[in-house]
């Protein structure tokens, strides 16, 4: 699976936990978006979680190519 080109966030693993607690293998996954952004001036698409893509846009960080 991919992960966040940046922050390198991957898909993480634990319980789900029932009332009786009961242990179930789960999985959570980032919310990952393939995007062309501005690496050293060149255009490349890389995958970018929202919320790092979201944070990049607000403090200027990331540009969309």
């Amino acid at each position: 699976m991919a992960k966040d080109f940046i922050n390198n966030k991957r898909t993480h693993f634990g319980n789900k936990r029932s009332h009786a607690l009961n242990a179930n293998r789960r999985s959570w996954k980032p919310n990952l978006k393939k995007v062309r952004i501005l690496v050293n001036g060149h255009p490349k698409k890389v995958w970018l979680s929202a919320r790092t893509l979201r944070a990049g846009k607000k403090n200027g960080s990331i540009t969309r190519a």
